[in-house]
């Protein structure tokens, strides 16, 4: 018993003395604002996070306009691709649908959809397309929903019949009721005649379509809800669209064309996606871009989400990466013939906030939106650079901003410190986009942890040029070394990294993680915030750090220290980084600490000349796996936990959990 009360005796003072991060918060001295674009998304389509993702069309090659017409589609009896006389100028490929020839044989076409065709029992879904009988009279297709591997009697387990009358084209639809789920069904069409009918009808059909009938805002030309609704509830302040590398293409002709992706969904024209053909050991010969979701649709979900738009658009270099011998003649815009695309900016200014009398103005309003998007900032180029005796980016974009700042002096120009975060390309460009007077620049960086501690990195932004062009981080994550994937620790680094942007909100105006999404069946970069298949998702770790940081932005920052600096995990600080701001509109404190330790830390928290205090909490987001990962079999595996604080006077006692990320909130 002696020997248990000196074990007591001496284990006490241990406790006792353990060190305290004491942590001083400056409540009376709000400091720099936070802008509203200060946590964002970031959307490019790689990952089939378009086409099979985000937008919720379930059939491929619809128009028969990929490269080889039937790309998606297995057809049977006696067919054929038409290119004359169809409905659509820009999509003029269909299919000719004719008798096989013997009243037991069939005519039609089998799609396979996206990794499948997806559906749920009880579900509704608007099938739809163009059809005409080309010979005349009457013609009927037979539509279904079929299970091919199904050891039941009938592959289809959902039908309906389409009755196509007449020479002209028409578009018929049918709302289909599934009465099963799976994920890898395919859709059948086949011609179909009435009873003693010898001979069928010849049917053309064109732009054949099938979307949930459950779309996000219930839109025909819709988006996959859950997955819009995952990006609503990030709170967003900006949405950057449409890319990344398929802004500039891997050449020109295959750069995204924002006129092509507007107007009439069917008229639009196939363009072959810049990520198809990029990794040799992860292809995808049938990844292309139907623009079904396209400037407009962008847009529209700017406005969902109540957050700016920034669109991108080609300064007229391909990819440099792609190209590295830098021949303009053959893969770039010379600058001499650049007007085409700066009128191209001009007039995507002018779809976003003209009237709807001038031409591109009445073009958004014939599309259902005669006021203005409110376009408020505009990104020329994506990671372009220039040569040490060739300002082939600089050069290019000072053409643009001569032009454009004269004539839209309202709007904000975003340049590019090329793909790096250090180096010669970034130490030529960052003091180029001062003196071209760019208003904010993008910077990239995809780096492991070791890159995210580094002691440069953890105060980057606190010796940043106040007076220069804003920074816009346009694309970063952590790729954790040796497993790029989202597991908890990369998420927790990018957490600790980003009190810096917090910190330095008079210089980082704009932060967005990149890429958004990925498709569990077709990606070729990782990590990515959202996975999923057809017909489930999951947020991985790294989405909930930037949900918390967009839920509790705040409107100002707020001085933390320790020990009278900086909290940015330095030697003596444990771990440890922070940040703190008030908000002004609810009268709220937000400090986040986030933990890269393996140990737990006390934490006390000074909130130096706070008045009055209603109550505390905290949002923790934590794993004792540094490596576990949310999953489509457990997408909660990991999530943020609140639990109460408690708030003595003017100071808060806690312990912060090692590797965790904490967001206390202080009403």
């Amino acid at each position: 018993m002696k020997r248990l009360l000196l074990s007591l005796a001496l284990s006490l003072p241990l406790v006792a003395n353990a060190q305290v991060n004491e942590m001083t918060v400056k409540v009376s001295k709000p400091g720099a604002k936070i802008q509203n674009t200060m946590y964002g998304i970031f959307f490019e389509d790689i990952n089939y996070a378009a086409d099979g993702g985000l937008y919720a069309e379930m059939i491929k090659n619809r128009s028969f306009e990929f490269p080889q017409n039937l790309m998606g589609w297995i057809p049977f009896g006696k067919f054929q691709i038409m290119d004359q006389g169809g409905p659509f100028d820009k999509n003029p490929h269909y299919l000719r649908l004719s008798d096989p020839g013997h009243v037991h044989k069939r005519t039609g076409v089998e799609n396979e959809g996206f990794f499948g065709v997806a559906v749920k029992k009880g579900e509704t879904y608007r099938f739809s397309l163009y059809a005409r009988c080309p010979e005349g009279g009457d013609g009927r297709l037979y539509v279904q929903l079929v299970d091919n591997d199904t050891m039941g009697e009938h592959q289809e387990f959902t039908s309906d019949t389409l009755n196509i009358k007449g020479k002209d084209w028409k578009k018929y639809s049918v709302t289909i009721k599934s009465k099963k789920t799976i994920d890898d069904a395919h859709l059948r069409l086949f011609l179909a005649g009435k009873r003693g009918q010898k001979k069928l009808t010849t049917v053309d059909i064109e732009h054949v379509s099938m979307f949930p009938t459950d779309t996000w805002k219930g839109r025909e030309n819709g988006m996959r809800k859950d997955l819009a609704q995952a990006l609503c509830d990030l709170k967003p302040g900006v949405f950057r669209f449409p890319g990344g590398c398929i802004v500039e293409g891997t050449d020109l002709n295959q750069r995204y064309q924002w006129k092509n992706s507007v107007g009439p969904v069917e008229n639009r024209p196939l363009n072959e996606n810049r990520w198809e053909n990029t990794f040799p050991y992860r292809l995808y010969p049938d990844y292309h871009q139907t623009y079904g979701l396209g400037f407009f649709e962008f847009f529209q979900l700017c406005e969902d989400f109540g957050c700016e738009a920034l669109p991108v658009i080609s300064c007229g270099l391909s990819c440099q990466f792609q190209n590295e011998i830098e021949d303009e003649k053959t893969v770039h815009v010379a600058l001499d013939d650049l007007d085409p695309y700066i009128q191209d900016a001009l007039d995507l200014i002018e779809f976003a906030n003209g009237d709807v009398n001038t031409t591109w103005g009445k073009v958004r309003a014939d599309m259902g939106h005669p006021a203005p998007f409110n376009l408020h900032y505009l990104g020329v180029g994506n990671e372009q650079w220039d040569y040490k005796d060739n300002p082939a980016f600089t050069s290019r974009l000072k053409k643009f901003l001569d032009v454009l700042k004269k004539k839209h002096p309202e709007i904000k120009y975003i340049g590019t410190t090329g793909p790096d975060s250090e180096g010669w390309k970034f130490d030529m460009l960052q003091p180029k986009m001062k003196e071209l007077k760019a208003d904010l620049y993008d910077e990239h960086f995809y780096r492991n942890e070791a890159w995210f501690m580094d002691k440069v990195n953890r105060h980057r932004y606190d010796k940043y040029d106040r007076k220069g062009p804003k920074v816009f981080a346009g694309e970063y994550a952590c790729h954790g070394k040796g497993k790029k994937w989202n597991h908890f620790n990369a998420s927790l680094m990018e957490a600790a990294f980003m009190t810096g942007f917090e910190r330095n909100a008079d210089v980082v105006h704009m932060a967005t993680y990149a890429p958004l999404f990925a498709h569990v069946k077709g990606w070729q970069w990782r990590p990515d915030m959202i996975w999923y298949d057809n017909l489930r998702m999951f947020k991985s770790c790294s989405y909930y750090v930037q949900q918390l940081y967009g839920h509790y932005k705040g409107t100002n920052v707020l001085p933390i220290t320790m020990n009278g600096r900086n909290v940015c995990g330095d030697d003596d600080q444990n771990g440890l980084f922070a940040s703190a701001v008030c908000d002004k509109n609810n009268g709220s404190i937000y400090i986040k600490v986030a933990n890269v330790s393996d140990k737990a830390q006390p934490v006390k928290l000074n909130l130096k000349g706070l008045k009055k205090a209603t109550g505390a909490k905290v949002i923790t987001l934590t794993s004792s796996d540094p490596v576990a990962e949310n999953t489509l079999d457990n997408p909660e595996k990991i999530t943020p936990k609140e639990s109460d604080v408690t708030l003595t006077g003017t100071t808060i006692d806690t312990e912060v959990a090692p590797k965790s990320f904490n967001v206390f909130v202080i009403k």
